[in-house]
């Protein structure tokens, strides 16, 4: 097939979908002229990369406009050369040898291999999609790559294979494109070795630089907004955490419905697509504000029955003790372990959405409600923040907030800062406060000291093998001995925490005498 252009440019139809695979070429050759007889231009090379041609050539022509020389280039397998191009000899037009069919063969066939070497044996094992994950800010670079590592785990959780991280630090941020054409070719480049089909951004990314993001480099483009979305209608389970979900992505979508381009269509199923589905990124906005009225009519009959939870639990004379904290702390694994439950605990971000009580009666004969609640995150999507308020809400009943951080995140002292952000930010920050580092046991010892200095007044243990519940147990106790109401007893701690509904491993049984943890197996369920 010969497609020919006008001086103006030249349209390329829709070609077979198998082209726009992950380390395949399009298909397409592309020869124009240069009348001022000046060779390749870089214009030209970036237009190759971007487009994934098999080859550009451009012909120069003579005063009489006939043909004189052909000036060709096509893409490199990786690691052949340190441009991602090579630029062959010119040639007069009628004496040109190389074989471009052939070419165009061996290089899928080398980014298909390269493809496979970069990807991790699990990930080709699940069939997992690629990922290129990209942060483009004026940070320090350590605060960069701390924060692509969340979004690595981010990724990770949502069903993504990392193929590649890239940090670009800049001056300041192209509004229209993040970063500049040329390290958009070399992110390009990346994720055509690496097969991926996918750019993630750490950072949330307006309507219009989504867009021309995802047309310049012919690559789904999405950002950290949208994938913590994906990973929440992932794994709600509930029809107040479902319904959640939906509306928050709904108001993330809905200014990105304004103009339904081709860049838009690459943002349907798959990664990012879920929740809403593919056919609600094709409805009018009216429609969106209905849904979104709607389902804000069902969260506030959700929040009722909810209040009513709580208010029977008061009655019956209960404290509320909550888990809070950074996602992935060891939430849920401590309430298994201090109740005998069996809460989803699983070692990845989020797998804790919905609020989960049990009651748990010590050897005292005293009895508390204590909750799981879903993680907190740095940069909690605005959207998620207000359609989770039904859940959160049930924060706000607590008599103690028991703020939990991973001990043996790198990053500990951050997520703390965080928690507590969040915390003010909901107006929580004067409900009474016990700060634990829970994953104690896989803090090396040498470690160990700087954290104590950091949190002086923290109580270490650790939730997956029992090592120090006794003390948080007592400090429990002690701080819930008068009943509903204790917030006006004792001082609040200052420092945060982080955690989240998602741990090290289930254990079964509770507390006994043996180990001197002082919980027994009373796991009733009491809260939704």
């Amino acid at each position: 097939m010969i497609l020919v252009g006008t001086p103006k440019g030249i349209l390329i139809p829709e070609l077979d979908r198998s082209r726009l695979g992950a380390g395949r070429l399009r298909g397409v050759r592309l020869l124009h002229t240069h009348l001022a007889g000046e060779g390749l231009t870089e214009e030209d090379l970036t237009d190759m990369l971007f487009l994934r041609l098999d080859s550009v050539a451009a012909l120069t022509v003579d005063d009489q406009a006939q043909p004189v020389t052909l000036h060709a280039a096509v893409l490199l397998p990786p690691g052949a050369g340190d441009a991602p191009y090579d630029v062959l000899p010119p040639h007069p037009f009628d004496k040109v040898e190389e074989d471009f069919n052939a070419l165009a063969v061996a290089l899928e066939e080398e980014l298909a291999r390269e493809g496979e070497r970069l990807a991790a044996p699990q990930a080709r094992e699940a069939g997992r999609e690629k990922a290129v994950l990209v942060s483009v800010s004026n940070a320090p670079r350590a605060v960069q790559e701390a924060s692509l590592a969340e979004l690595a785990a981010l990724a990770d959780t949502a069903g993504l294979a990392v193929a590649e991280s890239v940090v670009q630090r800049v001056a300041t941020v192209n509004p229209k494109y993040i970063l500049g054409k040329g390290k958009l070719a070399e992110i390009e480049v990346a994720a055509l070795r690496a097969g991926a089909s996918l750019l993630v951004f750490d950072g949330e990314l307006s309507p219009s630089q989504i867009r021309n993001l995802a047309e310049v480099t012919q690559l789904r483009v999405i950002d950290r907004t949208q994938l913590i979305l994906d990973i929440f209608a992932q794994h709600a389970a509930s029809r107040g955490g479902k319904l959640q979900v939906e509306m928050a992505q709904l108001k993330y979508l809905q200014p990105r419905l304004v103009r339904q381009d081709r860049a838009m269509s690459r943002l349907m199923g798959g990664i990012g697509g879920r929740g809403p589905g593919e056919t609600k990124l094709e409805v009018d906005r009216r429609r969106i504000r209905d849904r979104i009225g709607r389902i804000k009519d069902e969260l506030k009959e959700l929040r009722k029955r909810r209040a009513a939870a709580r208010a029977g639990r008061a009655r019956a004379g209960l404290p509320v003790v909550s888990l809070v904290g950074y996602t992935n702390a060891g939430k849920s694994t401590l309430l298994n372990t201090l109740t005998g439950s069996a809460v989803l605990a699983e070692n990845r971000l989020f797998a804790t959405l919905d609020p989960t009580s049990r009651r748990l009666r010590f050897p005292s004969d005293k009895e508390i409600i204590l909750t799981d609640t879903v993680g907190f995150i740095r940069e909690l999507p605005k959207e998620l923040k207000e359609a989770f308020r039904a859940t959160l809400e049930e924060l706000e009943a607590a008599d103690l907030l028991v703020a939990v951080a991973d001990a043996s995140h790198p990053e500990v002292e951050a997520q703390a800062a965080a928690v507590a952000e969040i915390l003010r930010e909901m107006g929580l920050g004067d409900i009474p406060r016990l700060f634990v580092l829970n994953k104690w046991d896989a803090v090396p010892e040498d470690g160990r000291e700087p954290l104590r200095n950091a949190f002086p007044e923290a109580i270490t243990l650790s939730a997956k093998n029992r090592e120090g519940l006794s003390a948080l147990t007592d400090a429990i106790l002690q701080r819930v001995r008068s009943g509903p109401g204790v917030r006006d007893h004792g001082p609040a701690l200052e420092r945060g925490a982080d955690a989240d509904g998602n741990a090290d491993a289930e254990t079964d049984g509770a507390g006994d005498a043996a180990d001197g943890d002082p919980a027994t197996a009373a796991a009733t369920r009491t809260g939704p």
